[in-house]
């Protein structure tokens, strides 16, 4: 009984170490960036559009999108090895800037830089905004008018099949049914123009 006994918690260690380190069906990741080097794009993530990179904050280190973009530019980075369809995602998230446009979002089901679901704050337009982007043109899915006040911020999208809900700050304001991608994809962030904004406590949950 000894034996099958540490036998088992051997495999069950075993389990673990060969875990995959994306989001499955009963595994959360989040990312801090307080571990990545200041000032280049964090670990595992790309600079696909715009300028990302890791700065200091006043929470510690956040992932910055610092570029001065034109007017029709989304802002893209993806986490690189990540796969997920059934998701809850979460971003603390500090505009900082933008002429043009402000704040931004999270991205999820992502095929590239140019076709995703995307769910983003704008403190100058005082909305947050559920959009499919398909081959680079977006497509507004979902608006809900919320008025702006300055600091960090939580959003967050959960998608099971094509149901969609959207938070901001614990509050739902996005509820509807989309059925544009249907494959697991990556998830990331996301501004628009000239936006600047950082990005803290990434978190994805598969669901």
């Amino acid at each position: 009984m000894k034996t099958w006994s540490m036998t088992a918690r051997g495999l069950a260690l075993a389990t673990l170490m060969l875990c995959p380190l994306y989001a499955s069906d009963d595994a959360q990741r989040t990312w801090t960036f307080d571990d990545d080097q200041a000032g280049v794009i964090a670990k595992g993530f790309t600079n696909l559009v715009g300028e990302w990179k890791v700065a200091a904050s006043d929470r510690g280190r956040a992932l910055e999108q610092t570029a001065k973009n034109p007017n029709s530019v989304f802002n893209v980075t993806l986490a690189t090895d990540t796969s997920a369809k059934d998701v809850d995602l979460t971003v603390r998230m500090k505009a900082l800037a933008g002429e043009h446009d402000q704040g931004g979002g999270l991205v999820w089901r992502a095929k590239d830089a140019k076709n995703y679901y995307l769910v983003r704050y704008n403190p100058l337009e005082d909305n947050y905004r559920f959009y499919k982007v398909v081959d680079g043109k977006r497509v507004l899915i979902q608006n809900a008018d919320i008025a702006h006040a300055d600091g960090w911020h939580t959003l967050r999208a959960e998608m099971t099949g094509e149901h969609v809900t959207c938070y901001y700050d614990g509050k739902k304001y996005i509820d509807v049914k989309d059925s544009t991608f249907t494959e697991a994809g990556k998830i990331g962030l996301w501004s628009k123009a000239d936006a600047q904004s950082q990005f803290d406590d990434l978190t994805l949950a598969g669901k």
